[in-house]
């Protein structure tokens, strides 16, 4: 939940659909409550599969251990990047593994309104300054074009954008701060359903983008969130993108990604 883990998200697009009776629009669904559990440890991963060369589907996912306590009259959220995982060839994974490893052992803190409409980073300067240190020290020891030109991206980044990318995963888990659920629904021509089994609400949305020029085939994006009514967590995030054939025979997975919390094992 770093600006490595909000780009690593970024590698991915969108979910299948969910099949639910009686199509419900988010917008008019009752706001999450939100009371995340402070009595036990969790686990986070954020899974980014897409085509890679080969036409095979390569993955990175990264596994964060996180925490919850009261803070005041809201939350604190502490969150560590533990490892990444990932089946692509090692020269596929460099440059990821490059941007990620300085923050992997790393505490950050976020601080959470008490509705969960609000997600910050506590000291983003700080953790900047050691991002950037640790690249710059990566850079030195190797030599690395690679490492160089990260610790210039992160220079140059305005701090709001920075932030954004910063609180990037803690914001998707929480419900009432995931803007992504309400603008998915709210979207034009889009599709969309909610069903509810216990404190489970899943929201399904489908919809239809063209990525690139004109001629470039339509690109079918399925999402999918599950969240916890009575935490106000999402449990599981999925985004798919569909490249479909004009026939509708036949259709191609280009990019999905899966956020997902666990209890710590």
């Amino acid at each position: 939940m770093t600006l490595l883990g909000g780009l690593g998200s970024a590698l991915l697009l969108v979910a299948q659909p969910v099949p639910a009776p009686g199509g419900v629009s988010v917008a008019a669904a009752p706001a999450f409550q939100f009371a995340p559990p402070v009595d036990r440890p969790m686990t986070y991963r954020v899974t980014t599969r897409r085509i890679g060369r080969d036409g095979s589907l390569i993955s990175f996912s990264l596994v964060y251990a996180l925490q919850w306590q009261r803070m005041g009259r809201g939350y604190q959220l502490r969150s560590v990047l533990q490892r990444i995982d990932s089946d692509a060839p090692p020269a596929v994974t460099r440059a990821l593994t490059l941007m990620l490893q300085p923050l992997v052992g790393e505490e950050l803190a976020y601080l959470v309104a008490s509705d969960g409409s609000r997600v910050e980073l506590v000291d983003p300067d700080g953790l900047w300054d050691r991002a950037t240190a640790r690249v710059e020290a990566a850079a030195a020891e190797g030599n690395r074009a690679e490492a160089r030109r990260l610790a210039q991206l992160i220079a140059a980044l305005p701090a709001v954008e920075r932030d954004r990318l910063a609180t990037a995963d803690a914001r998707a888990l929480v419900a009432a701060a995931n803007d992504a659920i309400t603008t998915a629904a709210a979207a034009d021509g889009a599709s969309v359903s909610t069903r509810h089994g216990g404190t489970l609400r899943t929201i399904a949305t489908a919809d239809t983008a063209v990525v690139g020029g004109t001629d470039a085939a339509p690109l079918h994006i399925d999402q999918l969130w599950t969240v916890d009514t009575a935490t106000g967590l999402v449990m599981e995030e999925r985004r798919q993108s569909w490249i479909v054939e004009p026939d509708g025979a036949a259709r191609t997975l280009v990019e999905e990604r899966v956020r997902a919390v666990e209890p710590a094992s």
